[in-house]
């Protein structure tokens, strides 16, 4: 029924989550789990000498900007390790993916392209303000998935 799910990640405890209920359904189906995490660093911010000052907005030098990118590589590259050793241990077969850009944009993208039958994610458990202000990653996912998704989160 699910032989591919996409996990998309991004270390937090509802991510985490995510993929113990992801392993479980993979244990009961025999499914290969890919686990995804989507770094939004990497858009480079329009940064010249010609540039106008703008109050309050950031100004980072290439150099400082390059260093941030490769942490942010890093910090992926060691959460998904993490994550997949977890799925390893239990006898999951598991792909690690990382993409640059929108976080809803990538994971639905992937979806389509891998013929994912399910994704499972965590639920971020924003304020209505800043859902509403920012948006939510898996209600946009949910809305734009070729796919069943299944949200989990904490339950009080």
């Amino acid at each position: 029924m699910f032989s591919k799910i996409l996990v998309p990640i991004d270390g937090s405890e509802n991510s985490y989550r995510a993929l113990e209920v992801a392993i479980d359904i993979a244990k009961r189906y025999g499914s290969k789990l890919t686990l995804l995490y989507v770094s939004s660093v990497s858009i480079m911010p329009i940064v010249s000498p010609e540039t106008p000052f703008i109050p309050y907005s950031p100004i980072v030098n290439p150099s400082d900007f390059l260093r941030i990118v490769d942490a942010e590589k890093r910090a992926a590259e060691d959460i998904l390790s993490k994550y997949a050793e977890s799925a390893s241990k239990e006898g999951v077969e598991v792909e690690k993916v990382i993409r640059e850009g929108h976080a809803v944009h990538e994971i639905v993208e992937l979806a389509k392209e891998g013929d994912f039958d399910l994704i499972v994610m965590g639920a971020r458990g924003m304020s209505k303000i800043r859902e509403l202000l920012l948006g939510s990653v898996s209600e946009g996912v949910v809305r734009n998935a070729p796919c069943n998704v299944l949200i989990v989160k904490k339950v009080i």
